[in-house]
């Protein structure tokens, strides 16, 4: 059996890499639908849910590579020429469709990985490389439209692999002619048939429709993001003595060893401070911060950490700190009780504090533990998701005339 193709058959190189990725398709798509459905309500659920995942990532990874290489060799070999009496639709159709298996070899392995690289956490791939790509950051914005073009792409992939595999039925069973059988291991034998040229714009044709298929996806990721924030309660920023101009409210949790952060887009700060009461007095002042918990985004974990079990933003949607500013050893602590699903915690938060004229720049850091707050407890596996979760507070106030 050749290695090489020729205008009339396929050499052992082409065939394997056919099946190869015929195999992976078939391995790949079933189950990322099925890691999809699965439920993630305990430890055990979660780690099967994870591992199905990414081995679902790392056989799409694989898939691309060798797809890479399977494009290269083709594009070096000639092509067999169609079994058919004349060109016509079909073979329009068919040429079409071959290279849309082409683009979706590329594009839905690819779409995946960026969706992985944007996002942070949860069943990385199993490879010695892979978790980042060159030129894309970790963001949710572009782990949002990343996810959704992928899921397009998917369906681009399975109506282009119907379509693929009804013609060569079609060839096999109505017409009789050997383009199925060229593409196995054996001898090719059936009735000689006329071949017809491949239609020369169908890579052309090809594209047309994968760029279509991409804006149908960007669109649907635009138009489905402000939907996404519909329940994040509205917060009005109090007129307090100081007024918050910018700032960060975050979180870092570690899930399967990794760390991934996010944070909180909707908060408000009530801030009464006097930095001339004299270090050691009973107050400084007094700080209220209210959180819209909706309007958490925590890498590829937001919607589980949002949902049932855990924050069940729906039912709780604000969290809320109160507390006094007393100075402690030259610098400060917010000493008070933060409230998250109804349950009320003492806590301290340190912080640091530069006063420029008017203007406050302020960060503090704080570790709490998940359970006291009802989060997540059928979570027991500590290797899985630990129960520490950082929180990280950096704003910019300036004073207020009174």
């Amino acid at each position: 059996m050749a290695l090489t193709n020729s205008t009339t058959r396929y050499g052992i190189v082409s065939k394997t890499f056919h099946w190869l990725t015929a195999i992976g398709i078939l391995v790949m798509l079933p189950m990322g639908v099925v890691a999809t459905q699965m439920p993630h309500d305990t430890a055990d659920q979660l780690a099967r849910k994870a591992t199905l995942f990414s081995l679902h990532k790392t056989v799409g990874v694989a898939l691309f590579f060798i797809s890479i290489l399977r494009i290269g060799w083709a594009l070096t070999q000639p092509k067999p020429f169609h079994l058919a009496r004349k060109r016509g639709v079909e073979t329009v159709m068919a040429d079409t469709v071959h290279w849309m298996l082409y683009g979706a070899l590329i594009l839905v392995p690819l779409s995946g990985w960026v969706h992985h690289a944007a996002t942070e956490g949860f069943a990385p791939i199993w490879w010695p490389f892979g978790q980042n790509l060159p030129l894309v950051p970790e963001s949710a914005a572009v782990a949002e439209i990343a996810g959704v073009v992928h899921y397009v792409f998917v369906l681009a992939l399975v109506a282009s692999l119907v379509g693929h595999v009804a013609g060569a039925l079609k060839h096999h069973v109505v017409a009789k002619d050997d383009t199925l059988r060229r593409m196995g291991f054996g001898r090719v034998g059936g009735a000689p048939q006329t071949p017809v040229e491949p239609f020369v714009f169908s890579p052309l044709l090809a594209v047309m429709i994968w760029l279509a298929t991409l804006g149908a996806g960007y669109a649907v990721s635009v138009i489905d993001s402000p939907a996404r924030n519909a329940d994040v309660t509205a917060l009005t920023q109090p007129e307090t003595g100081w007024e918050v101009t910018d700032g960060d409210l975050d979180i870092a949790i570690t899930q399967f060893g990794s760390t991934v952060s996010g944070g909180f887009e909707t908060w408000s700060a009530a801030i009464q401070f006097d930095e001339t009461i004299p270090a050691g007095a009973a107050s400084h002042g007094r700080v209220a911060v209210e959180v819209a918990i909706g309007s958490l985004t925590l890498g590829s974990v937001t919607a589980q950490a949002l949902g049932d079990g855990y924050f069940e933003a729906s039912l709780f949607p604000t969290a809320r700190f109160e507390a006094d500013i007393l100075s402690e050893d030259e610098s400060y602590v917010a000493v008070g009780t933060l409230t998250i699903r109804e349950i009320a915690l003492a806590v301290t938060l340190p912080f640091a504090l530069e006063i420029e004229g008017d203007t406050a720049h302020m960060q503090g850091d704080l570790t709490l533990d998940r359970r006291d707050f009802d989060i997540g407890m059928a979570m027991t596996d500590t290797a899985q998701l630990a129960n520490e979760v950082t929180v990280s507070i950096a704003l910019t106030a300036v004073r207020v005339a009174p």
